[in-house]
């Protein structure tokens, strides 16, 4: 039987995650990492979100200000000129087409939060975990479902020698206390996932620890979001440039899946779909195989036949 998952309400839809999901970027900057310019025009990121859908993806993370290391921050109205005529369009097509896919704002603002929530998005994608003055109470007002991810620093300085005694112990520990925050701030557990933040004050060696241990990260109940794709780790194991990680990235993302990651937030959508899947069916056989020589053991336990 395959394994059960958890859903995430997204106001007035619920994505299911029984099995995991692809989540795909389309940043509307001229600076992001690896993508940056190319969909700054509205029409030409409306096309990509929707070419990632027919792809596979079950949600659309939209955002209008980079992250990389060293980034410098923008106005929440330069930020909301850049996604709101994305994200309506986008709303608009999709409802068009009658296609369930999920809008994601990736912000930190609560001004950019309301907006977009009003123009058709139902997931707040937020890297600072909600704790910019006023962000809580926005999202939880907005009905969307709320992605936590940890950050240690700011997008300026994160990258200057992060060190932790326990990343993992950290790490969960502030996510919990967020999520608690959320829960407090009437936001349901099924709008809450969680996400590690690969790369965002993390060193190598803190990237794969996470990875290692994401089970640990899975068993807390909440869905895991995991954003592997094209980043430094993957350039710093392979050797290879931003635009030629997609087979590291297919890597990390089957074992992300593998490990409880429930969304897996990519560039390259169609190849993380088959990726995804692929971790999936070995995940849920693996976990059928032990579930049915647990209850075996345990009847034998008790003596009987």
């Amino acid at each position: 039987m395959p394994e059960s998952g958890p859903v995430l309400r997204c106001g007035a839809r619920v994505l299911d995650l029984s099995a995991p999901v692809v989540m795909g970027v389309i940043n509307v900057t001229p600076d992001s990492f690896s993508d940056g310019g190319r969909f700054l025009d509205p029409v030409r990121a409306v096309e990509r979100g929707l070419s990632m859908v027919e792809e596979g993806a079950a949600i659309l993370d939209i955002g209008g200000e980079s992250t990389r290391p060293g980034a410098a921050p923008v106005s929440a109205g330069e930020e909301i000129d850049r996604v709101l005529p994305v994200i309506e369009r986008l709303a608009s097509d999709l409802a068009a087409r009658d296609v369930p896919a999920i809008l994601s704002i990736d912000t930190s603002k609560p001004e950019v939060m309301r907006a977009a929530a009003a123009a058709g998005a139902g997931l707040v994608n937020d890297v600072r975990a909600l704790r910019a003055p006023g962000a809580l109470e926005a999202a939880a007002a907005t009905g969307c479902a709320i992605a936590l991810m940890h950050m240690r620093g700011e997008p300026a300085t994160m990258q200057h020698d992060p060190r932790y005694e326990d990343v993992v112990g950290e790490v969960k520990a502030f996510l919990l206390d967020r999520a608690q925050a959320c829960r407090e701030a009437g936001i349901g557990a099924d709008r809450i996932a969680i996400d590690p933040g690969f790369g965002f004050g993390k060193a190598l060696a803190h990237n794969l620890e996470l990875l290692r241990r994401l089970p640990e990260l899975a068993a807390t109940g909440l869905p895991v979001l995991v954003g592997l794709s094209r980043k430094s780790s993957v350039g710093a194991l392979t050797g290879r440039a931003v635009g030629e990680r997609l087979a590291g990235s297919l890597a990390l993302a089957a074992l992300a899946v593998f490990n409880g990651a429930r969304i897996v937030r990519a560039h390259d959508v169609a190849a993380t779909v088959d990726a995804v899947k692929v971790a999936h069916a070995v995940r849920s056989r693996d976990h059928a195989v032990r579930n049915r020589d647990t209850a075996a053991h345990d009847i034998g336990g008790q003596g009987l036949p």
